[in-house]
């Protein structure tokens, strides 16, 4: 029977260090991938001067001029606002800058243009309801654009850090309680 026991115990044993190994290796690659694609990201973000932004004007764009005919295209939102004491043009996240320079909103479902366009009225109807909010603007004096919300700000950098960090301290943990179980049994086994 004890040695059934201990060697129940020894297969048990082996299990939590494989899976505590586990988890620190999983946790060692997610560091490893937000590394190499979170943290660029949020260190090329120059939108960290937090700062106050007063709408000055904003206008819906559905239609574009193309040699004198009016072609339809997906609604977008234009906003201008008066922002560390110069005009600015507001962007919804540094991925709508990237996306089109013209558009300070871009809805996410473009496949229907009514629901695109609520989805850009509702958001300049809000814009008109608050026209003082906060916003983040360039530390660069030439920088005409400034930012609602940063995409890669240090909230979602911790975020991203946090489910790593709790596989890596879970892992690291099991590891511990293994070796301590296991040193415990042989000061056990030496009385």
């Amino acid at each position: 029977m004890g040695k059934k026991l201990v060697m129940a115990q020894k297969r048990g044993e082996t299990r939590a260090l494989c899976l505590g190994v586990a988890m620190v290796a999983c946790a060692a690659i997610t560091y490893y991938i937000l590394a190499t694609t979170v943290l660029p990201l949020y260190q090329k973000s120059v939108w960290t001067q937090e700062s106050t932004c007063r709408l000055i004007e904003s206008s819906i764009r559905d239609q574009e001029e193309l040699e004198g005919r009016k072609v339809p295209q997906f609604p977008c939102l234009w906003v201008n606002v008066s922002a560390v004491g110069r005009w600015a043009v507001l962007y919804h996240t540094e991925d709508t800058r990237d996306q089109n320079q013209q558009c300070s909103y871009i809805p996410g479902s473009l496949d229907n243009y009514q629901a695109a366009r609520a989805d850009v009225e509702k958001v300049r109807a809000n814009f008109h309801e608050h026209q003082v909010f906060y916003c983040f603007s360039a530390t660069q004096e030439n920088e005409t654009s400034v930012l609602y919300r940063r995409l890669y700000g240090p909230q979602a950098l911790l975020f991203s850090l946090f489910w790593p960090t709790f596989l890596l301290t879970g892992g690291l943990l099991l590891i511990a309680m293994v070796k301590l179980n296991q040193s415990l049994s042989i000061l056990a086994a030496q009385k």
